[in-house]
């Protein structure tokens, strides 16, 4: 069973930046796909930002609204996928998912939730104006 704990959530001003981290409890999570999420009130949850294993080194995707200013990374010996956020706005306040799977995601597209098979509990992140 694999789970995932985000922290690193919280309130900043526009233009802040906020540090994402998912611990993994994985035994194999060098090999796993993770990515961030994100849920605003009353719509459906988007990807944020993806991160795969590509033979020996990583491959990233970024959603087009994020590209830029968030960037996704993983360190292997802790287990753990960071979300750097810089240059925030008040439209990126929303609950972070941090999520997981085995299964090939290609990251070519915007990969859909349902390609994901472990989920954290969320961290809320609030950018105020």
């Amino acid at each position: 069973q694999v789970q995932l704990v985000e922290s690193g959530g919280g309130l900043v001003q526009a233009g802040g930046s906020l540090r994402l981290s998912c611990a993994a409890s994985a035994r194999t999570f060098s090999s796993s796909s993770v990515a961030w999420f994100r849920q605003h009130p009353g719509k459906e949850r988007e990807f944020v930002s993806g991160i795969r294993r590509t033979g020996i080194t990583y491959a990233t995707f970024s959603a087009d609204s994020v590209k830029g200013r968030f960037t996704i990374s993983r360190d292997i010996a802790k287990n753990t996928v960071y979300l750097q956020m810089n240059s925030l706005k008040p439209e990126d306040t929303a609950i972070y998912y941090c999520a997981l799977t085995y299964r090939v995601v290609t990251l070519v597209k915007v990969p859909e939730s349902s390609e994901y098979d472990y989920w954290g509990q969320g961290t809320q992140v609030t950018v105020s104006s």
